[in-house]
Order: structure tokens, then C-alpha cells, then sequence
């Protein structure tokens, strides 16, 4: 399953490059400017979509504030932080939770792949905070760290892995066949969220001649 990666400057032009879509990730964190009543006509499509915010762009209270947004408007799933600061973490979690909406607890490591242990206790931290799904995104120097990464994909629990630039392509086109719940892509050459993404056509054609060998 393939879920798109948005991360467009303005309302509008994300609005745009969500049709014709089924499921994508809309990076909140992107906009130049947005408001309560963008999230809102965003996020009540029919789409399914996962809303994200990543830590710098804006504070803890207008992070909150259109997340909550968000979720209120329909979010299929919110992607919160596994080191976001506790208060804010529940806080979207009981908003998560009110509205039916699955928490995708995520983790993101921009330097390195921590060990496999380390992953597996971060795993199941996610876990027993209550995660519907994980997310593990972490730095790839090796084609043993991306061993490591698709080594965590056992078919018990919904985890999703992504091996951060080049030499992480990789794992974008493999967890999916071996038990990822999903992988992001972006929307076409040049629309990257984020290091080494491989847009969705690209991605399909691989997984096609694949099947075919």
C-alpha cells in the first residue's frame, strides 16, 4: 500500500495535488501560512489521510491546535511523535481517541540506525502507550542497516518501516511485500517530503516487473 507524502506551501495547492488520491500524508508542517478552516477543508475529504506536524514550524499550541483540527475534520490517522513532550502527546492522543481517529506514533532518527534492540524497546514503548501503528524512520548508511530495519517486520504488528536517504530506497520497495503496513512515496519526481522517497508511479512499476520475474 502506497500512502502519498503532501507537503505543498499553501492550502490550495495541497488541496490540488490530493485528487485523484485515496491515501496520503498531508505535512502540515509545510504550509507557509494555514489556519483552522484550511485543516478543515483538507482533512474532510474522503480521502484517507494521515495528518502530521513535525517539530520547528510552529509551537506546542498551534501544533495542538491544527492537529486537533485535523482529527475533528476526519484524520484517519495522527501521526504523533514517540519524543514529543508528554502533555501535548496525551493531549493528542485523547483527541486521537475521541474521534475514532488511529494513532501512528512515530519515531525518527536523522543520523543513524540505532541498534536492534533499541528499535524493539522503542517498538514496544509506542505500544504500550496505546500506538495503533508505528512508524520507525531512521538514517541508512549500509545495506545491513537496511537489514536491520526490515528484520523488525514480523507480521504481528503494524509497523512501518523507512530507511532514510539513498541508500535507504530499499526499504520503501520491500516492507510493503514482507509486511509493512505501508510505505510513502511522494507525489512525482521533484515532490520529495522527504530524503530518498520514490514517487508513486515509479514504485508501482517496480512492484509490477517484480511480480512478474
Amino acid at each position: 500500500m502506497i500512502c502519498v507524502s503532501i507537503a505543498e506551501s499553501t492550502p490550495g495547492a495541497c488541496l490540488r495535488a490530493l485528487k485523484g488520491l485515496d491515501f496520503a500524508e498531508i505535512r502540515i508542517d509545510a504550509f507557509d501560512a494555514v489556519g483552522r478552516d484550511d485543516i478543515r477543508r483538507i482533512f474532510s475529504r474522503r480521502t484517507r489521510l494521515i495528518a502530521a506536524c513535525r517539530p520547528g514550524k510552529f509551537d506546542d499550541r498551534k501544533k495542538l491546535d491544527l492537529l486537533r483540527a485535523a482529527v475533528r475534520a476526519g484524520a484517519a490517522y495522527l501521526d504523533i511523535e514517540h519524543d514529543l513532550k508528554p502533555p501535548l502527546k496525551t493531549a493528542l492522543m485523547k483527541t486521537a481517541w475521541a474521534a475514532s481517529s488511529k494513532v501512528l506514533m512515530s519515531f525518527h532518527d536523522f543520523e543513524k540506525t540505532p541498534s536492534a534492540p533499541a528499535l524493539e524497546r522503542i517498538i514496544g514503548s509506542c505500544f504500550r502507550e496505546g500506538a495503533d501503528a508505528v512508524k520507525i524512520a531512521c538514517r541508512v548508511r549500509s545495506a545491513f542497516e537496511n537489514a536491520r530495519l526490515l528484520g523488525l517486520l514480523d507480521g504481528r504488528r503494524p509497523l512501518v518501516v523507512v530507511g532514510i536517504g539513498q541508500p535507504g530506497k530499499i526499504t520503501r520497495i520491500v516492507a510493503p511485500l514482507i509486511g509493512g503496513l505501508f510505505t510513502y512515496a511522494s507525489l512525482r519526481p521533484g515532490k520529495e517530503a522527504a530524503e530518498g522517497q520514490i514517487d508513486g508511479a515509479t514504485l508501482r512499476e517496480i512492484w509490477k516487473r517484480l511480480k512478474n520475474v
